[in-house]
């Protein structure tokens, strides 16, 4: 059972708005760490040597290691990026719009 300040809102041009605006925001960010996850795996299946060589010829550490750490620190920043959007830009809106929806 709807009661009507959400049907308000469920009608509000600017709901869908905001729907759109953050779905097309996290679709985009998804896309940009499946693009690197998938350049990872296609430098590994192609090119495994590279991910192979030593960082310096003194060191153990090869660039594979420095190559997926930044994988998964890219996905904490992406992450933090859709966080901070959500909660300024977004949240902004849907506090708008629920006010606009109890008058």
């Amino acid at each position: 059972m709807y009661d009507v300040v959400t049907q308000r809102i469920e009608q509000s041009p600017r709901f869908k708005e905001l729907v759109a605006r953050r779905g097309r925001f996290a679709w985009t960010l998804s896309a940009i760490m499946l693009g690197l996850y998938v350049a990872y795996i296609l430098v590994i299946a192609f090119d495994p040597q590279l991910f192979g060589t030593r960082i310096s010829a003194d060191s153990s550490i090869t660039w594979g290691i420095p190559a997926g750490l930044g994988l998964i620190f890219s996905a904490f920043i992406l992450t933090g990026i859709y966080v901070k959007r959500a909660n300024g830009e977004f949240d902004d809106l849907t506090a708008e719009i629920i006010e606009e929806a109890q008058q």
